[in-house]
């Protein structure tokens, strides 16, 4: 079983790869999926700055691509020179709810450095879904 402290490891190491040069904020996600797995994605900028891919957005492609369909879990993180709190964007949120149910953990860093987990439901209430 991957503990949240190794989704954490696996997120923080990928942010390292992030194309950032005009934010300068760099962000990892790993997400673990119901196989098991984990998936990595990191924000990837462009010269028609604000166009770019945000590295949960990147992450759920990777899963995706690799055949799986649920976030077991997904840790987040992002900052300037140093890791800080950062939440995911609305479009992440609404991306990570199409993947995720409402109790699925999200692990991000917290104001004192540490790990916090939240419910889907808690960072996205009233998720827009389309019923089949």
């Amino acid at each position: 079983m991957i503990s949240d402290a190794e989704l954490v490891d696996h997120a923080r190491a990928v942010r390292e790869r992030a194309y950032a040069p005009y934010s300068r904020f760099k962000v990892g996600a790993a997400i673990l999926d119901e196989r098991g797995r984990i998936h990595v994605g990191c924000n990837v900028e462009n010269a028609a700055y604000p166009l770019g891919v945000c590295a949960e957005a990147s992450a759920i492609s990777a899963m995706v691509s690799q055949g799986a369909k649920t976030i077991v879990r997904i840790a987040i993180l992002g900052g300037g020179a140093e890791v800080e709190p950062c939440t995911p964007c609305g479009g992440c949120r609404q991306a990570i709810s199409e993947f995720a149910g409402d109790e699925t953990r999200v692990l991000l860093i917290d104001e004192k450095g540490g790990v916090a987990s939240y419910r889907v439901a808690e960072i996205l209430p009233m998720a827009f879904r389309l019923k089949s």
